[in-house]
């Protein structure tokens, strides 16, 4: 039953246009390798290096940007992009790495409903052994595609190596593991070195671990934005030129105090009817008990509408397709979205206490809903020794 949202739903990502799943695919088409587009417009490079900071939302990067003087330098030049949705990093990182929505490549949350098991499977660290990777998600990722073409790498930690994510999404290429930050600038600037041509993927998690665990307003998390300015500073002093140095997110992060992170397990009124909780405590999957008469379902949905319809924005997957939340959905990837969604529109987090671990509720910051401090995320170019060079003969790089 669609209900009368008293405010507007926020507009969906535009897919195809400036979303997270046109940065790799742009990239490719900067290189011009044959059968990407260039949708973002960058500008045209030998080399091309996309660092991907997970958690560093476009929204925290201007408001801290005192304390990251190297990024702030190129902040006027930033463009700002979607990430998919949800706002979270098993959603947008499948996104990048395909091209695609969720709605195609099929990983809608961080966990999600596998139908044929009628379970709740992890789409990061915990991945159910019952989910093959490459049936969950078949799509020819971007570096399967551009590995016939140019040297493709990427540069992570080593226990991304192998991942079921890895495979899932980010497939394809020559894999360079190094544990700490320093060290993958070292491999990275290595391996633009030896090549003539490069695709280069280099991910970063350590501020979104740091966001999580102390906040996005601590010190701790600060300390963690000014290791990144200085490792991406040293970064784009040493790779060669003809290097485009390219800096996206997966999502933003907003805090959530402690008294708002909420057990909805604790309320039999919330639960009653669902069968199955997954998604993220900002942006829930609830899957409805089979056999619910449509009053039934409806009621479910009105319960959730009262505890909680002037905090979150509230949907049945019918509106959610529809309003393009994930972009085109494939029917196999329609019964993993939820029967609702419940979208957190205010500071809340809302958590399944019967499956929750006990470090979920002392997590402080938090993402996966639409507010823009979750989904704003930034594109910024940063100058590299060959674009210092063209900037002091007046003929600064072209800006998408």
């Amino acid at each position: 039953m669609p209900f009368d949202h008293r405010e507007p739903l926020p507009a969906p990502p535009a897919y195809g246009l400036s979303t997270v799943a046109e940065v790799l695919t742009s990239a490719a088409g900067a290189l011009g390798i044959e059968g990407f587009t260039n949708t973002l417009s960058l500008p045209a490079a030998r080399r091309v290096a996309v660092v991907m900071v997970d958690g560093l939302g476009l929204t925290l990067l201007r408001k801290f940007a005192a304390h990251a003087p190297f990024l702030r330098e190129n902040l006027d030049s930033a463009r700002t992009l979607s990430s998919a949705f949800p706002s979270t990093t098993a959603a947008s990182l499948a996104s990048l790495g395909t091209g695609l929505p969720p709605g195609q490549h099929g990983m809608v949350g961080y966990d999600v409903l596998d139908p044929a098991q009628d379970r709740v499977v992890n789409m990061l660290g915990g991945w159910d052994p019952g989910v093959d990777p490459l049936t969950w998600q078949p799509y020819e990722t971007v570096f399967e595609r551009a590995a016939a073409h140019v040297p493709v790498v990427t540069v992570s930690q080593p226990r991304f190596a192998d991942s079921p994510m890895t495979r899932a999404a980010l497939r394809g290429g020559t894999f360079v593991g190094a544990n700490t930050i320093q060290a993958r600038v070292d491999a990275a600037a290595g391996q633009l070195a030896g090549a003539s041509r490069m695709l280069m993927y280099f991910y970063v998690n350590d501020l979104d671990k740091a966001g999580h665990r102390y906040g996005v307003d601590s010190a701790g998390w600060l300390r963690a934005l000014e290791d990144l300015d200085a490792a991406l500073k040293l970064l784009a002093r040493r790779v060669p030129s003809d290097t485009l140095l390219v800096v996206t997110a997966d999502h933003g992060m907003v805090d959530v105090p402690a008294t708002q992170r909420i057990d909805y397990s604790l309320r039999p009124d919330l639960i009653d009817g669902v069968a199955h909780t997954a998604g993220e405590p900002r942006m829930l999957h609830l899957y409805l008990e089979q056999g619910l008469t449509a009053p039934e379902r409806d009621a479910v949905a009105l319960r959730w509408h009262e505890a909680f319809g002037t905090r979150a924005w509230i949907l049945t997957r019918e509106e959610a397709v529809e309003h393009g939340y994930f972009g085109s959905v494939r029917d196999e990837v329609r019964p993993r979205i939820g029967d609702l969604l419940v979208l957190a529109r205010e500071g809340v987090a809302l958590i399944d206490g019967r499956r929750a671990q006990p470090s979920a509720f002392a997590m402080v910051g938090q993402h996966g809903s639409l507010t823009r401090a979750e989904r704003d995320i930034p594109l910024l170019i940063l100058p590299t020794p060959a674009a210092a060079v063209r900037t002091r003969n007046g003929k600064g790089p072209r800006r998408g």
